[in-house]
């Protein structure tokens, strides 16, 4: 399987008890070296504590999703009670893309260091960043610095949660739940968000008429105290995360849990030589950070886009969480899907962009309805970006295990740093035009259903690997 497409030293497991840099020199205790042989003959070792792993490192990315996303869906109230303005609203969101400027630094880390140094940083960083933004001071000029330094030091810790779920899932899952493992790794962080679009909305009162106010400067101060119970209350999740991950998180398991896992990686600067050598993967990644970067930075400020259409806060931070837990569900559902069914991710990417492109084309002619008439309800514009959110956030697993596949043996860290890096660079890149361009949002709609044709053509004529699963099914056995 994929050997057409790979060099014979490629597939090699290239074991043994020097495994020499990169994720496979993990295992070189005198146990596991001991029984490299035998891993290579037979499908490796599982251990129960993997779950636990797992649920750490998910609540991690879910925080940090949850804080990154903290003033997106309650952007008119934030500017009631801080003073901020368009620009600090997008620079709040856009502190998320800024924060993968030192991807590498973290790629190089989580290759040289493993899994507990690297999410132990990302934790502490949390906890400053979230710490800071609780710091009680009057003055709303350094309030508003402090909590900007807050999203910035949050931002840092993206690369790590959103590029490490495909490590951890090869470090300790088997073969038949890689993809699974991936999958919730990776989709605890846009669950964050859209618990962000629940909880912001909820418990900060609207200031755009949407709800009764009351006097001026009473409402001002009764929204800023329950902006501020909202950070608090993720200071204090923040903080139990970072004490349970400082507790226990291993490095590793004890033995490999396949051969795959146990294989030998290319150096961290022949990584980058054969990833920007690789036409096929410039092609994947080009499709899965275009149209997830636009869909990011439109979630990000989805209250700002309904806002001209008549939607309230309330019903804007509704779609937005519906339609991310949407594409959690099912993306979980997918990669179990795959896990069953090995090699269809392909297949899978191209019905999942069908998808969104056709519901990405419906939202935005919903919004043009004035031009279009097509009814323009609250029932359509959720059915719209639910489907939107579930066609496309469901594709982020599939696409982290393809890539993979097609790039192995590059470390899993650093091939899907690198498009995250890319997808986050688009979103950025976007949100910077947003600041100039806030009075006329259309043309930020119209970049979803052109994202999305993009991506599927691309797809399209994408063809697929699996180097890594073959390793593990054909020279295991």
């Amino acid at each position: 399987m994929g050997s057409g497409w790979s060099s014979e030293e490629e597939r090699q497991p290239l074991l043994g008890p020097a495994l020499g840099p990169g994720p496979g020199a993990a295992w070189r205790s005198r146990e596991a070296a001991a029984a490299l042989p035998a891993a290579a003959a037979g499908p490796g070792r599982v251990y129960g504590r993997r779950w636990l792993v797992l649920l750490l490192f998910s609540l991690l990315a879910f925080a940090q999703g949850l804080v990154w996303n903290t003033w997106g869906p309650i952007q008119n109230s934030a500017r009631q009670a801080y003073g901020f303005s368009s620009w600090d609203i997008a620079l709040l969101v856009l502190w998320g893309p800024i924060g993968f400027l030192p991807c590498f630094a973290f790629m190089w880390l989580l290759d040289k260091r493993g899994l507990r140094v690297t999410v132990l940083l990302t934790s502490f960083l949390m906890v400053l960043g979230t710490g800071l933004r609780c710091v009680p001071v009057s003055d709303l000029t350094l309030k508003r610095r402090l909590i900007h330094g807050g999203q910035m030091l949050n931002g840092l810790a993206g690369p790590t949660v959103m590029n490490a779920a495909p490590f951890l899932s090869t470090t300790w899952f088997s073969a038949d739940e890689r993809a699974t493992a991936t999958a919730i790794a990776s989709m605890l962080s846009y669950l964050g968000g859209a618990c962000a679009f629940l909880v912001g909305p909820l418990v900060v009162p609207a200031p755009n008429g949407t709800s009764p106010l009351l006097a001026s400067e009473n409402s001002r101060a009764h929204i800023k105290d329950r902006i501020e119970t909202v950070l608090y209350a993720e200071f204090g999740v923040v903080c139990l995360i970072f004490s349970a991950t400082l507790a226990y998180f291993p490095p590793r398991p004890p033995l490999p849990p396949s051969v795959a896992a146990a294989s030998q990686r290319l150096s961290y600067r022949r990584s980058f030589c054969r990833l920007l050598s690789n036409l096929r993967f410039l092609m994947i990644a080009l499709a899965y950070a275009i149209p997830l970067g636009v869909f990011a930075g439109w979630s990000g400020v989805l209250d700002l886009i309904l806002t001209p259409v008549h939607v309230s806060q309330v019903d804007a931070g509704w779609i937005g969480f519906w339609s991310i837990v949407g594409g959690c569900v099912v993306g979980i559902a997918m990669a179990r899907f795959a896990d069953f069914i090995r090699g269809m991710l392909k297949l899978i990417l191209l019905l999942l962009f069908s998808g969104a492109t056709l519901s990405s084309t419906w939202f935005t002619l919903t919004c043009l309805n004035s031009i279009t008439h097509l009814p323009l309800t609250t029932v359509t514009l959720y059915a719209s970006c639910i489907l939107l959110g579930v066609f496309l956030n469901s594709s982020v697993p599939i696409f982290f295990e393809l890539f993979v596949e097609t790039v192995y043996p590059v470390p899993e860290g650093i091939t899907c740093g690198v498009v995250t890096f890319l997808s986050n660079m688009f979103m950025g890149v976007l949100l910077f035009f947003l600041t100039f361009y806030h009075t006329e949002l259309s043309w930020f709609n119209w970049c979803l259903p052109g994202s999305c044709l993009l991506s599927l053509l691309l797809i399209l004529c994408f063809r697929e690997s699996y180097d890594r699963l073959y390793l593990d099914v054909v020279v295991s056995v």
